[in-house]
């Protein structure tokens, strides 16, 4: 196995690359795991689609981590049992149909197998509130589009390469909309968290 590769970023923080994408919750839960026995103080752990970032660092939890790493083994993340959100979703996006042909799916079936799959928040990024969710099998990845459009809007469900999403706000974008998410904030700054989907979430879409 290729062990993790630490970067620094700045004095109080390091990414760790992974060659294995995969391992990245079971690498996040460990650190986070090291965090709460206090052999680290760091402040966050942040996993991103190949890397964990480590902020709030001294440099002898740097050190610390650097030993945990030469040590770690990739296995199951072991987590809390985190609740389950379903969003209720029309799926009236205007590239269903082209999503379904791309799957040899009427619309019908492939809005009961989305339905159907339990999505995982894997990592946040690209505005705040939107969730990078994992779930469907390799096989279902959809291609983004050949062009972005100039707006995409607030609570789009959206699908792109091995992801699905939601559109916190009305933003350009070029995933494949498949939906609207109904009565659902995705960020609300006056909530805490403001995110509604954290990394770990469970994650259901309900026709």
């Amino acid at each position: 196995m290729v062990q993790p590769r630490l970067i620094p970023m700045g004095h109080a923080a390091m990414l760790i690359e992974v060659d294995d994408a995969s391992t990245v919750p079971a690498l996040a839960a460990a650190i986070d795991a090291a965090r709460a026995a206090g052999e680290i103080a760091a402040r966050d752990v942040v996993p991103g689609a190949a890397t964990v970032l480590v902020d709030g660092l001294s440099r002898v939890d740097a050190a610390v981590l650097a030993d945990l790493l030469a040590e770690w083994e990739p296995g199951e993340a072991e987590q809390a049992e985190v609740a389950l959100v379903e969003i209720a979703v029309a799926f009236d996006g205007p590239d269903l149909a082209d999503v379904a042909a791309g799957w040899a799916l009427t619309p019908d079936q492939a809005i009961a197998e989305i339905a159907a799959t339990e999505f995982t928040v894997a990592f946040c990024g690209f505005a705040p509130g939107f969730a990078y969710l994992t779930g469907l099998p390799e096989h279902r990845a959809v291609a983004r589009r050949a062009e972005p459009r100039t707006s995409v809007p607030a609570g789009a469900v959206a699908l792109a390469g091995p992801y699905a999403g939601v559109y916190p706000r009305s933003s350009p974008g070029g995933w494949q909309l498949i939906g609207t998410a109904l009565g659902v904030t995705l960020w609300d700054e006056a909530r805490t968290p403001p995110a509604l989907l954290s990394p770990g979430t469970r994650v259901r879409f309900l026709p």
